[in-house]
């Protein structure tokens, strides 16, 4: 492994990393990221575990301890390898992942296939008003196409037939776990459930709206704040100024 970085940024939804696009153009015009992509494919079974393992071997060569974040899944991922190599890891950010880490979107939208006779095209039209808030029709249509190719390319476990959980708890180095104020899918109740297992070093931070994908639409707000937090682990990492605007799905 040849380039260096300090952050490394997972991701582990091809067809919704497209939102993650504008967090880490501000925090890569400031700080050097690495994003890392999970890929399923249509053979492999829905399983985090093969990701976890691939991930190690990506870092198994790389000589320093990294920042490791992601939001959702790729958040998922990040934890639980946190928590297995946690030599390889110098702090952990979380967007939009509950304290049971399971607590996916997709869980949200297994649970309402469960509970009411809806059809996979009326829950995405919900999943799509929960996760974005209102949205014009020919901007609400490719979101539902998106998240309806997540569900067939996440390692989610989840499915009409059962809800898995993961391990609640912590993790041995500093942590930051952001969230939205109106995120349904991860609420105020999920984000404050981290608060049992936080050390003191540990940070909670609520951005005021941006539903579950808040980092798209303030990315600098957002930015800001996962900066502060990364530098007061590692004071030595330098930055520069980058002015940034809030977005808006196009």
């Amino acid at each position: 492994m040849n380039e260096s970085f300090d952050v490394l940024w997972l991701n582990a939804s091809p067809s919704l990393k497209r939102f993650n696009k504008p967090l880490l153009e501000y925090l890569s015009g400031q700080i050097r990221v690495a994003e890392w992509e999970y890929y399923q494919t249509k053979d492999e079974a829905s399983c985090i575990d093969q990701a976890v393992e691939l991930l190690h071997e990506f870092l198994e060569t790389y000589p320093d301890s990294v920042h490791l974040a992601g939001h959702g899944m790729g958040g998922t991922i990040a934890l639980t390898f946190a928590r297995k190599y946690p030599q390889k890891v110098r702090s952990l950010t979380l967007l939009a992942v509950a304290a049971q880490p399971a607590n996916t979107w997709d869980a949200h939208y297994y649970f309402q296939r469960q509970l009411f006779s809806l059809s996979r095209e009326q829950v995405l039209a919900n999943s799509v008003r929960s996760l974005f808030g209102n949205q014009p029709p020919h901007t609400a249509k490719k979101l539902v196409a998106a998240l309806d190719k997540d569900l067939e390319q996440s390692p989610s476990q989840h499915s009409l037939f059962k809800l898995v959980h993961l391990p609640k708890g912590g993790v041995s180095m500093p942590m930051m776990v952001c969230g939205s104020k109106n995120d349904p899918i991860v609420d105020q109740c999920a984000l404050n459930d981290w608060l049992n297992w936080f050390k003191p070093e540990d940070s909670l931070w609520e951005c005021a709206k941006g539903y579950h994908f808040f980092h798209y639409f303030y990315p600098q707000d957002v930015g800001e704040q996962i900066l502060n937090f990364w530098q007061r682990q590692h004071p030595q990492l330098q930055t520069v100024s980058v002015l940034s605007s809030n977005t808006s799905i196009v």
